[in-house]
C-alpha cells in the first residue's frame, strides 16, 4: 500500500507550513532517512526525512503554497502501485490567536532533520478535505503573431495597450510599441540579447553603457540583479511583526553609558582561571536581575489590560543568514549565572547550525539585542510583538570619561532601552537601564555569582 506524507507538526505552535523545496522528483527512489522535502514555517526552514522506502510516486503539494499541518503533500510505494483516486483527507486547523510573546524576528534557513513518521493511507483521518490554494499569473490576452514578435524582440507586452476584439493586443499593437518607444534605434549585443531573453528582462527597460550606447552583458546582468525577488517567509514574517509593533506601539528610548572597564579586566581574570564567560552572558544576567525588580518591563498589554509575567523568559536575538532569530531561555530567574551560560551558548549554536525548533523561538517576555562586535556606537530596537521593552547593546569603545575626579580613557558601553510607553513611563524605563548599568559595573556582585 502506498504510504502518504504529510506536511508534519514540529512544535507546539506549528499550525501551517509551505515546502519551499523538494528534494525528490517524482520517479525518484526514496530511502528512510532521505531527505523528501524541506518545509518552512513563520519560524524556521526545516528537512523531512522518510520514513518510508520505494519511490516517490506522486507529488500533492507545489513549492511555495501555505496550507495547515498534516495535509497530504505525496505519495511513496511501489512503481506502478495504483493510488487513491483523490488524496487523503484532514482536518483543518483552526486559524490559532497569535501569542501576544510570539518573538518578533525569525529565520528563514534554519535547517533540522526532524524524525517525523508519516502515517499509511490506511490510517489516515477522513474529516472534511482540505482544499489548497490555486495561484497563477493572469492570463495575457495576446495573438499568436503578437506574442511571437514580443518574444523575438525580448520585451515585455503587459504594457501595450490592444486593439484587437475585446481589446486583445495584435501585431500592429506591439509593432506601434516598438516604433514609440525608439526600438529600432537600439544596439543591442547578440549575448545580452541572449540572456535577456532567458531571465526575462525586459530589453527596453535595460539602461545602456557599451560604446555607442550599445547593451552589453553587464548591463543585462545588472538589470537582473536589480529584478523583485520574492521575500522568504521568514523576511516576510519579520516585515508583518515590526511593522506592526512600530506602527501600534509608542516606543520610548533611553540610553545609558556603562563603563565596562573593572568588568572588563574581571572577566579576563575569570577566563584566566578557566572560567570562559562572555560579555552577553554579563548583560543577560545583569537583565534577568533587573526584570525581576522591575516587573513591569517584563510585563505585555494589549491596549485595554496588562499581562503582568512571573518569570523571565529571556529572548537572544542572534544574527544568522538572511535575517535574525530569537532563541528563548527559559525561567531565566532561577538560572544560575554557569547555567544561563551553558544554555545561551547551546541556543546560540543550535541558532547558527540551523538548529533550532519553532518551540525554541516563542514565548520571550524581552529580548537583549547585543549588537557589540558589530563596532557600533548606539542603536535603537523594535519592540517584539507581545513584549514591553527591548535592550540595545552596542560596542564596547575606549571613551575619554571623568573617573575618580579625572579624566581618564575607560571602556564604554552604551544600551538603549525600547520600551511601551503605553505601560512603561519614562521614569521606570530610565530607572530600569540604570538598574542594568549599576549591576553590571558592580564588580562585587559578580564575584558572588560566578
Amino acid at each position: 500500500m502506498a504510504q502518504v506524507l504529510i506536511l508534519p507538526k514540529l512544535g507546539q505552535t506549528m499550525e501551517e507550513g509551505a515546502i519551499v523545496k523538494w528534494h525528490k522528483k517524482e520517479g525518484d527512489p526514496v530511502k528512510k532517512g532521505d531527505i523528501v522535502f524541506e518545509i518552512e514555517t513563520d519560524k524556521a526552514a526545516l528537512e523531512v526525512e522518510s520514513f518510508f522506502e520505494g519511490t516517490l510516486l506522486k507529488i500533492l503539494l507545489n513549492e511555495g503554497i501555505t496550507v495547515p499541518v498534516n495535509t497530504p503533500v505525496g505519495y511513496v510505494g511501489q512503481p506502478g502501485e495504483k493510488l487513491p483516486d483523490a488524496p487523503p483527507t484532514v482536518a483543518p486547523v483552526a486559524k490559532p490567536e497569535v501569542p501576544k510573546a510570539a518573538a518578533a524576528s525569525t529565520p528563514a534557513r534554519d535547517v533540522q532533520r526532524p524524525a517525523v513518521e508519516m502515517p499509511a493511507v490506511g490510517r489516515t483521518p477522513k474529516p472534511a478535505a482540505v482544499e489548497l490554494p490555486k495561484a497563477g499569473p493572469s492570463r495575457l490576452f495576446i495573438s499568436p503573431r503578437a506574442r511571437a514578435l514580443v518574444k523575438k524582440c525580448v520585451i515585455d507586452a503587459t504594457g501595450i495597450r490592444g486593439s484587437g476584439p475585446d481589446g486583445r493586443i495584435i501585431e500592429k499593437d506591439v509593432q506601434n510599441y516598438l516604433d514609440s518607444h525608439g526600438y529600432s534605434q537600439l544596439r543591442i549585443s547578440p549575448a545580452a540579447k541572449k540572456l535577456a531573453a532567458k531571465e526575462g528582462i525586459d530589453i527596453l527597460k535595460v539602461k545602456a553603457t557599451g560604446d555607442g550606447g550599445r547593451i552589453m552583458v553587464h548591463d543585462v546582468e545588472r538589470a537582473v540583479a536589480e529584478k523583485p525577488k520574492a521575500m522568504s517567509k521568514m523576511r516576510q514574517v519579520i516585515a508583518r511583526r515590526l511593522t506592526e509593533s512600530f506602527s501600534s506601539i509608542p516606543h520610548f528610548y533611553v540610553s545609558v553609558s556603562v563603563d565596562m572597564t573593572d568588568l572588563m579586566l574581571f572577566r579576563q581574570d575569570l577566563k584566566n582561571s578557566g572560567k570562559k564567560f562572555t560579555v552577553t552572558d554579563f548583560i543577560l544576567e545583569a537583565v534577568t536581575l533587573s526584570l525581576v525588580e522591575f516587573p513591569v518591563v517584563n510585563s505585555y498589554t494589549d491596549g485595554t489590560s496588562v499581562s503582568l509575567r512571573s518569570s523571565v523568559q529571556l529572548g537572544m536575538a542572534v544574527s544568522v543568514t538572511d535575517g535574525l532569530v530569537v532563541p528563548v531561555i527559559r525561567n531565566a530567574e532561577i538560572l544560575s549565572m554557569q547555567e544561563l551560560h551553558d544554555i545561551s551558548q547551546v541556543l546560540a549554536g543550535k541558532a547558527r547550525e540551523g538548529k533550532l525548533l519553532p518551540d525554541d523561538m516563542t514565548g520571550s517576555t524581552f529580548t537583549v539585542s547585543n549588537m557589540g562586535m558589530l563596532d557600533v556606537d548606539n542603536f535603537n530596537a523594535i519592540i517584539n510583538p507581545g513584549e514591553a521593552a527591548i535592550l540595545a547593546v552596542a560596542s564596547t569603545k575606549p571613551t575619554p570619561a571623568v573617573h575618580a575626579g579625572q579624566i581618564k580613557i575607560r571602556q564604554i558601553m552604551k544600551i538603549t532601552l525600547s520600551v511601551d510607553h503605553r505601560i512603561v513611563d519614562g521614569a521606570v524605563g530610565a530607572a530600569f537601564a540604570n538598574s542594568v548599568k549599576k549591576k553590571l559595573e558592580d564588580i562585587e556582585l559578580w564575584k558572588s555569582l560566578t
